[in-house]
């Protein structure tokens, strides 16, 4: 079967896209692993299928890298939204569908094949503190831990070490460790679904604003955070203790087109 794609990356959370609107793609899970693949496949941190779903603009189905179905993600949710404007099915807003529940995703700004992009995430009220970390659910459940420094610390052990925990099995976590750097974050993930560290995590980063807001004693209402694929805006609002009006903005890159053979 050949399979036409599009590859998206938002701050280097990078993804394959596929226009399912007709229905006809129907991917196994073992066929998603190894389109994500970075040595087999095309290679990406996870792969989208966009839908047509009445009343919405889209709906977007997300997987993870290991093939299996995913819970919300921030990065994709902007980078979808720049697929679906490029389709032409939305014009500089859109107002999707995913597993948590629907979304807003507004275009900012368009500059060659990079978009500014904003989404809306849902309020944010599952928030459990475990001694000095946070266990946060964004969409996607995240483990938060600040810490003095990244350098020199083995990020891919420990995270891994916290991701696999038996108390959060059998679903597990993502895992951020955070550094509180002047009016900044810097934040660094282990995903679930990848285990690996990746270059950004949407609902991750929007996770260690919520946790800086908490440790803090709820100074501010925004974060500029910074990962190592580049910086995202978290804002939000605060009210008895939900967070509400939750959005997260970055930019967004479309890297290429193309088909592949699926063996």
């Amino acid at each position: 079967m050949k399979l036409h794609f599009s590859k998206y990356h938002g701050t280097g959370n990078d993804f394959i896209i596929i226009d399912n609107r007709n229905n006809e793609v129907n991917l196994t899970k073992q066929e998603i692993k190894w389109l994500c693949d970075r040595h087999l496949g095309i290679g990406a941190d996870g792969l989208m299928l966009l839908f047509h779903t009445i009343p919405f603009d889209f709906e977007m189905k997300y997987f993870n890298a290991d093939g299996g179905e995913g819970t919300m993600c921030g990065n994709g949710g902007r980078c979808i939204v720049a697929y679906a404007h490029h389709l032409g099915m939305s014009d500089q807003r859109a107002h999707f569908l995913t597993i948590d529940g629907e979304h807003h995703g507004e275009i900012l700004e368009q500059k060659d094949h990079i978009s500014m992009i904003k989404v809306t995430l849902q309020d944010i009220h599952q928030i459990e503190r475990n001694q000095n970390d946070y266990i946060i659910n964004t969409g996607s459940p995240h483990y938060v831990k600040f810490v003095n420094s990244l350098e020199g610390m083995d990020i891919f052990n420990r995270g891994k070490e916290i991701r696999w925990d038996e108390r959060f099995q059998p679903e597990g976590l993502n895992v951020n460790f955070v550094v509180s750097k002047a009016e900044n974050l810097i934040v660094r993930t282990f995903e679930r679904g990848v285990e690996n560290i990746t270059l950004s995590c949407g609902t991750g980063v929007t996770a260690a604003a919520v946790a800086a807001d908490l440790k803090s004693n709820g100074t501010r209402n925004q974060y500029q955070i910074e990962t190592l694929g580049g910086e995202l805006m978290v804002r939000f609002e605060k009210q008895h203790n939900v967070y509400k009006n939750v959005s997260l903005t970055g930019p967004v890159k479309h890297v290429f087109d193309g088909s592949i053979e699926i063996p």
